[in-house]
């Protein structure tokens, strides 16, 4: 659609299988596509079509027997806050915000790490320290002028990092990670809120959860943002996606 010379402008592959981080029983494989030069127009198509991306890499499941991963987007539009969620925007009515191209600092490295070694403790998630070369493949490289990073402060403190992206008709959540001393700040549900704040002021419908899965506890917060829309499958780009209302 947007590709004119696939085999010019993108690499196509997928990984072995390996286990599921999602269903403990099942295994994983994971179609990839490579753009060195993604535009937010080919970024746009690809994401209402179910795809994710981490640096260069665009990517989808294509797992054997398994289509549990289901994608969700918010009605940034029509979305109201609940009780709950005014509580979590009135904690957080010090917090600073600053919003810019994504970069990689130490603090960035410490935070990430922290954050992921306070799961491994609390979620069972598998802890290997990120490096600087992987963090910057993953959340710096291929931002080009559709990706955002959202720092959040508190106490001149850095304690949560928002990685999106912009796209022709929503915003997409990429990764969040915080500080764990800071948790009774509710800063995953606040960066959210934030999210759908941005949308708003931009004129943008939706705020593209990722995948969501069935029984799967990590998932779970996702439910809390109503309403929202969910897609079957991955179509291809010359068809329409076909989103639904989640009832």
């Amino acid at each position: 659609m947007r590709i004119d010379q696939e085999n010019e402008t993108s690499i196509d592959f997928c990984m072995l299988d390996y286990p599921c981080s999602y269903l403990p029983t099942e295994k994983t494989r994971m179609f990839y596509r490579y753009i060195r030069e993604a535009d937010k127009g080919i970024v746009t198509d690809l994401i209402k079509r179910g795809w994710r991306r981490f640096g260069c890499y665009f990517f989808h499941p294509i797992c054997a027997g398994c289509n549990a991963c289901k994608s969700l987007r918010i009605d940034a539009e029509n979305f109201t806050l609940s009780k709950s969620q005014r509580r979590v925007m009135k904690k957080n009515r010090d917090t600073l915000i600053h919003i810019r191209k994504p970069g990689m600092t130490r603090e960035h490295l410490d935070l990430y790490n922290r954050f992921h070694r306070y799961k491994s403790e609390t979620s069972d998630w598998q802890y290997t320290p990120v490096t600087p070369h992987l963090y910057y493949e993953n959340f710096v490289d291929g931002a080009h002028d559709f990706g955002k990073e959202v720092l959040y402060f508190i106490d001149d403190r850095l304690v949560g990092v928002d990685l999106i992206d912009i796209t022709d008709d929503g915003i997409s959540s990429i990764y969040f990670y915080y500080d764990p001393d800071y948790a009774k700040y509710s800063l995953g549900t606040y960066s959210l809120l934030i999210q759908i704040q941005f949308a708003r002021q931009l004129g943008l419908e939706w705020i593209y959860l990722g995948y969501w899965v069935e029984g799967c506890r990590s998932f779970a917060y996702k439910m809390n943002f109503r309403p929202m829309e969910i897609l079957d499958g991955f179509p291809p780009l010359e068809e329409e996606p076909q989103w639904r209302l989640l009832a």
